[in-house]
């Protein structure tokens, strides 16, 4: 059965150009352009109603990826227009975050700084405690995201770490007085 999502050709917004080329799908904006590999079970046409994904072959895997490309051209077509955003937080006494050229130096209880380096195409900005990261390929910035949040996830009694901005940290109660 295949995806609801690429059922009916997925209509491409105004100022954003798409080309697919056998085992590439390329997305143009007038902010960013991003280029996709796509997988050899699916097809994707670039048709004047919109952009046609079928499966090549009747397998379930041709059929999951149908709905998973019409996925990921959604969000490389919204990318390419607005880029994408998350938006971490940092908690804690002490920790500090400071961008220095294209690395983030983290001051999060270590006996070291930790160094992290934005990747390319991505853009981050850290004003006080608040990490702002941006970018057209929606994957690149959440995972990007998450390595930034891994160096120090918040724990649940202080609730110290860097978490998302829209994050609820489920809090422990200590140890009671008897």
């Amino acid at each position: 059965m295949p995806s609801r999502l690429a059922k009916k050709p997925i209509p491409v917004p105004a100022k954003v150009e798409v080309t697919a080329a056998p085992g590439t799908l390329s997305v143009k904006g007038s902010k960013a352009s991003l280029t996709r590999t796509v997988h050899s079970s699916i097809k994707i046409e670039v048709t004047p109603e919109g952009v046609v994904i079928t499966p090549n072959n009747n397998s379930r895997l041709a059929h999951a990826l149908t709905g998973t490309f019409a996925a990921h051209l959604k969000a490389m077509m919204t990318g390419v227009e607005t880029p994408f955003k998350k938006v971490l937080i940092l908690n804690g006494v002490g920790y500090k975050v400071e961008l220095k050229g294209n690395d983030l130096v983290f001051a999060v209880g270590f006996s070291h700084p930790v160094v992290l380096t934005v990747p390319e195409g991505l853009t981050a900005t850290v004003l006080k405690n608040t990490i702002t990261i941006e970018g057209a390929d929606k994957q690149r910035v959440g995972q990007f995201a998450a390595e930034v949040r891994e160096i120090k996830k918040p724990e649940p009694y202080l609730g110290k770490g860097i978490k998302y901005d829209d994050e609820v940290i489920r809090r422990k109660q200590g140890k009671k007085a008897a």
